[in-house]
């Protein structure tokens, strides 16, 4: 019952998207800005095999990056926050790097790392890799000491602790992490697959703006939104599976 409450909300959501996107075009009346059917219609056209290929290598470099950064920041995020000694060496060198616009070293990680899928994975890391240690770190320093000493007189070690006890409580605030970081590392691929690139789906959308194909333009703009789409539900599922105590 919950599960269909859900794809109905889901369905309601885009068809509401859907008729507020309709009601724009048809109010502006511009090329530019063509209705949800043709849009649906391009993007079929276009799909299989070209704007497939795109949508492919865009995702793994969100994962990749999204990866990456869990696999570097949740470990640290942990031990920061348990270890207020590790903690004071880490978090003035968070707090320095953490506003300086990553965005714009994207001409310096070309330079060293050319125009590959390494440039844009490492732009991408850089910039969502604070969010999620931030994050778990605060959610580490939240568990109550009592329940760690609790845990460790019956005998558990310190790994035991941070993989029975520490890690599982932090789990919810990672996937929360996780998914607003989808958010920036997506709007990050679009910026850097429109410099310098030849793949993925910023760099189609951006071709079809310089062909005037406002069609396959908009067809790109549903696939990435398609993707957000699915890799949110993706980490709702991996938080409905790692996390069930969240359900009582």
């Amino acid at each position: 019952m919950r599960d269909s409450r859900q794809a109905l909300s889901y369905i309601l959501s885009i068809l509401f998207l859907f008729s507020l996107w309709w009601l724009v075009a048809v109010w502006i009346n511009n090329p530019g800005l063509p209705g949800p059917l043709p849009a649906l219609q391009s993007l079929v056209k276009v799909w299989w095999p070209e704007l497939a290929r795109h949508l492919y290598i865009s995702t793994y470099r969100v994962l990749g990056s999204l990866a990456l950064a869990l696999i570097i920041a949740v470990p640290l995020g942990l031990l920061a926050g348990r270890h207020p000694a590790f903690d004071s060496f880490l978090a003035p060198l968070v707090y320095l790097l953490y506003p300086v616009p990553k965005v714009a070293l994207l001409p310096v990680a070309m330079v060293l790392l050319g125009i590959g899928d390494a440039t844009r994975v490492l732009v991408i890391f850089l910039v969502i890799v604070n969010q999620i240690l931030i994050t778990t770190r605060d959610a580490a320093r939240q568990i109550p000491h009592q329940l760690l000493l609790s845990v460790a007189s019956l005998g558990a070690g310190k790994i035991s602790l941070y993989r029975q006890v520490i890690l599982p409580a932090c789990l919810p605030e990672i996937i929360t992490a996780s998914r607003i970081s989808l958010g920036s590392a997506i709007s990050v691929l679009f910026l850097s697959e429109t410099i310098a690139g030849n793949s993925g789906v910023g760099y189609f959308i951006l071709d079809g703006l310089f062909r005037a194909d406002y069609g396959a333009m908009f067809a790109g703009i549903l696939a990435m939104a398609g993707m957000g789409l699915v890799l949110y539900m993706l980490l709702n599922f991996l938080e409905y599976l790692l996390c069930p105590w969240q359900r009582l």
